[in-house]
């Protein structure tokens, strides 16, 4: 798959707010349910303008969105962009799984030749 331009700039910007461990806390609890951002600002040592400011890297990523509930506006996870995180990075598992399968399959064959040595010199 060829990214385009679009797809890298959505990519960027969910690596970017994922950088963050605030943030990734914050998915963490949205992942349990939509929260108010009172709810979301509780388990940290900063004032609510600040996690405003995390929900707002967060939202344009794409990774949350507000959700209208009566006077309340809760947080909710969208999975989107996380997936074509997931995607991406998937391509590069599956190249590290085959370089770690070659390496095995290299690493049996020399010890195969050194156990047929150690034979050979009995």
């Amino acid at each position: 798959m060829i990214a385009t331009h679009a797809t890298d700039e959505a990519l960027n910007a969910t690596f970017a707010a994922l950088a963050d461990p605030t943030r990734r806390a914050i998915l963490a609890r949205l992942a349990a349910g939509d929260a108010s951002v009172a709810e979301l600002a509780e388990p940290f040592a900063m004032s609510q303008p600040a996690i405003s400011k995390h929900l707002k890297v967060l939202e344009r990523a794409g990774l949350i969105t507000r959700g209208h509930d009566a006077q309340r506006r809760p947080r909710r996870l969208e999975a989107k962009p996380l997936a074509e995180a997931d995607e991406w990075l998937e391509r590069y598992r599956r190249y590290w799984e085959r370089s770690f399968q070659n390496l095995d399959a290299l690493l049996g064959e020399m010890q195969a030749k050194q156990k047929k040595r150690a034979r050979t010199k009995r």
